[in-house]
């Protein structure tokens, strides 16, 4: 079993501009990135091409800690406790859950957890301290 814990800055449509700061001003090194676009999209709700080229994923390697950045989805809004949260990966998927039900008691669900095209396991909590957790199970190879 391994448990990884990553901060995660979600933004409101500038995550590309961080990422280049980030690059020039802390020598990040940009290790994956993706777009709304470049994901699978849902046809009954179309997106602009802005919303398309929104950063869906990216993972930015800052000396030796890796570091998530990402646009919040179109129609959400930053707020006390979504722009910067923790993203904990896991290996499999009962860590997953035994974390993601730690978490929620006495706070509150923002993603039931459950499977994505990117993860057998993704959920996302506010716990009773108003701090967000991001729960991801990585795909076995």
């Amino acid at each position: 079993m391994s448990i990884e814990v990553n901060p995660f800055i979600m933004l409101e449509g500038t995550a590309r501009e961080a990422i280049n700061f980030y690059q020039e001003s802390l020598g990040a090194k940009l290790l994956f990135m993706q777009t709304v676009g470049e994901g699978p999209l849902d046809h009954d709700t179309p997106l602009s091409d802005e919303d398309k080229a929104r950063i869906a994923h990216s993972v930015l390697r800052i000396g030796e800690t890796t570091m998530f950045v990402a646009d919040l989805e179109p129609g959400q809004t930053r707020q006390t406790g979504n722009g910067l949260n923790l993203c904990i990966s896991t290996s499999e998927t009962q860590t997953s859950e035994q974390l993601y039900n730690v978490l929620k008691e006495g706070g509150q669900v923002d993603i039931e957890l459950g499977p994505a095209y990117f993860s057998p396991a993704y959920g996302m909590v506010t716990d009773k301290f108003g701090v967000t957790f991001q729960i991801f199970t990585k795909r076995q190879q």
